[in-house]
């Protein structure tokens, strides 16, 4: 096992995760104050999600749904997630900003900065397909190889391919190039899928509920 592997990758997380919250500390406190200002609930959104080697973890989200969506739910399978989507959900969605608090996913280690996106703990088929691929055996990432290569718009067996390639060739190129090509798409919101379309036809479940 390489030394950036075991080594090198964490303290990438550690280092880029901590000025990461630093610097954006202000944006997290506007994000926040907008999320408890446009519909009541808490900030934060929590969900179990499947981690390295199926260990289980509670994935953070700023809120972007109603209270009332039902929980534990993939995104297209709620015939209208648009009618669940809260104001300042729409923007966080289309943004990715929703994403953010999983920076302390990734300092607490249950996260990278790259890796296959966390499965939620009811999608058999996308874990059957990982395990198939060895994708499993690296930790989840905020973005990762499928993500950079189509998001939610790749067929399921495509998604759990790439993230079998991620974990086989992982390197420090690697994760440098998965960072600055999710740059440009998460600027303009490409590949998003907010109304559960792409996976109509044929893309992988969105794991963006709530």
């Amino acid at each position: 096992m390489g030394f950036y592997r075991r080594f090198g990758k964490r303290a990438l997380d550690i280092l880029l995760c901590g000025a990461g919250l630093a610097v954006l500390s202000p944006v997290f406190a506007a994000l926040a104050l907008l999320v408890r200002l446009d519909s009541p609930g808490p900030v934060f959104f929590a969900q179990k999600r499947i981690g390295k080697d199926h260990k289980t973890f509670q994935l953070y989200k700023f809120r972007s749904m109603r209270v009332d969506t039902p929980h534990d739910v993939p995104t297209h399978l709620l015939g209208d997630p648009t009618a669940y989507l809260t104001s300042i959900g729409k923007f966080l969605r289309k943004t990715s900003l929703d994403e953010l608090p999983q920076l302390l996913n990734i300092l607490r280690g249950e996260m990278s900065l790259v890796g296959p996106r966390p499965a939620l703990w009811n999608q058999a088929d996308l874990i059957a397909l990982r395990d198939q691929n060895g994708a499993s055996a690296v930790l989840p990432g905020l973005t990762g190889l499928a993500q950079v290569s189509g998001r939610d718009e790749l067929p399921l067996a495509e998604k759990a391919r790439l993230d079998g390639v991620y974990a086989a060739r992982l390197s420090l190129r690697m994760d440098v190039a998965c960072l600055i090509r999710t740059v440009v798409p998460v600027l303009h919101g490409e590949g998003v899928a907010l109304d559960g379309e792409s996976a109509r036809h044929g893309a992988p479940p969105v794991d963006k509920q709530c």
